[in-house]
């Protein structure tokens, strides 16, 4: 990782403040908001791309399979492999400082992806946003444990989790924007770049202002880590496999189940953007503003929804309540999926509402059911592990499982439609069956870690 300001806040585990009374969480919903906000500058600078489909096929003279790595497997590659280390620093070392030098290194390859010149170029330096990006979820979710009972974790993590849907709307917005704008700003010549394109102009800006959004972790303090006793370092990779194997079923059937949910939301939604141009004569900014708002209000809503009725359960003494909200959003979504039947523009954007909100609805809930069932020195390793098959499952083969059935099924890009709707009901079918087999395994893990 390159040396930045931030690297002297990761070493400095001296001063650990200890977590806010419980008289007021006005300070922990503070440090849940700066997260959130880095999260929606990450799903800013990684999804701005499925907005800028045409033009960089244009400009690199590639296709959709090519485009679709750009989009997924380059960012996922290295995200994933590079999550578990990062977990195992965020139990161990400063989480606030990892993350700000996370977000010091993502910007600058978001920046550098302005600059490139050819197809291979881009695509290191989205692998490079991804090993920044790496750093994020884990520390963010084991900090967001330690400022929060057990009680309220599903909704916090899915306040910030609520940065997926704020920063791929606002994505889409923003590419609306620079797509309508193009054609009157045409090639921009900048000191010491020379000409970009409009959408080499997109990454510049992103990752200036990424490297300025990081000094905002100076305010953030590290919370003390909860029911944690030793010296403090991180639990052995190998321990923390070792309890991973001996509740298998369960953390297989949670993963995989979340997985393939979110192999059906990123897929389809790498996609929407092209299927509107392509089925229904859309402009690129008309289908920007309209699902930018989509996703910016349903999939929030989505996501809290998702948070609350998972803690509602909870509440109720439904232990297995993750799983079960994620069967739910699975059916909803499935049925949802027919805004791909449909037969113009304004009805399929309609329609895609409910698809939007259940596909959402699962992002918080999830990674707080897993961290629920192991102990607290484990839970950024265990999160890492967690992100790393949602991610390389959903990420990194949902656009190209989508865009080989197009190429290489139907051969025909106006087939994108059905080529979503297989993708994505196949998808949602696995999750709700995963899910299904992991309900009483997952209950039976509660049980015994409660009692550890």
């Amino acid at each position: 990782m390159v040396s930045t300001p931030f690297m002297g806040i990761c070493c400095d585990m001296t001063n650990t403040p200890e977590l806010p009374g419980s008289k007021s969480m006005v300070y922990p919903w503070f440090v849940v908001a700066v997260l959130m906000a880095a999260y929606v500058l990450s799903f800013v600078d990684r999804q701005i791309m499925n907005l800028l489909v045409a033009p960089i096929r244009r400009d690199l003279g590639i296709n959709d399979t090519q485009m679709s790595l750009l989009m997924g497997f380059s960012f996922a590659i290295f995200y994933t492999i590079l999550g578990i280390p990062m977990g195992r620093l965020a139990d161990s070392r400063s989480r606030r400082g990892l993350i700000a030098a996370g977000v010091v290194v993502w910007s600058a390859m978001t920046a550098l992806c302005g600059l490139a010149q050819t197809y291979w170029q881009l695509f290191l330096y989205r692998v490079g946003v991804g090993v920044g990006e790496a750093t994020l979820s884990p520390a963010a979710y084991s900090m967001i444990a330690d400022y929060f009972p057990p009680e309220r974790r599903a909704t916090a993590i899915s306040v910030y989790s609520m940065g997926i849907f704020l920063g791929s709307g606002i994505a889409f917005l923003l590419g609306g924007l620079v797509i309508k704008f193009a054609m009157a700003a045409g090639v921009v010549t900048l000191p010491l770049v020379g000409e970009v394109r409009p959408w080499q102009l997109v990454f510049l800006v992103l990752g200036v202002s990424g490297i300025l959004f990081s000094f905002i972790f100076f305010l953030v303090r590290e919370p003390a880590r909860s029911d944690v006793s030793g010296t403090g370092d991180a639990v052995p990779f190998g321990e923390v496999v070792s309890y991973l194997w001996q509740n298998r079923r369960t953390v297989l059937c949670h993963n995989l189940g979340f997985a393939m949910l979110a192999l059906s939301a990123y897929g389809t939604t790498a996609w929407i953007p092209s299927f509107f141009i392509r089925s229904f004569g859309w402009e690129a900014s008309q289908i920007g503003f309209v699902y930018g708002f989509i996703v910016m209000i349903f999939g929030c809503l989505g996501i809290l929804f998702g948070g609350w009725l998972t803690d509602r359960w909870l509440n109720q003494g439904r232990p297995d309540a993750a799983l079960r909200m994620g069967i739910c959003a699975a059916i909803v979504a499935t049925i949802g999926g027919v805004y791909l039947l449909a037969g113009d523009g304004t009805m399929a954007a309609i329609l895609m509402v409910p698809s939007v909100f259940a596909l959402g609805m699962p992002f918080g809930a999830a990674p707080a059911a897993i961290l629920a069932i192991v102990p607290n020195q484990m839970r950024g390793q265990t999160a890492a592990v967690y992100l790393f098959i949602v991610n390389l499952i959903g990420l990194g083969i949902g656009p190209t499982a989508v865009a080989l059935v197009t190429d290489f099924v139907f051969a025909d890009d106006m087939a994108l439609k059905w080529s979503m709707l297989i993708v994505g009901t196949v998808a949602n079918l696995a999750a709700v069956a995963f899910l299904a087999f992991g309900l009483r395994p997952y209950r039976e893990t509660l049980k015994r870690a409660q009692q550890a």
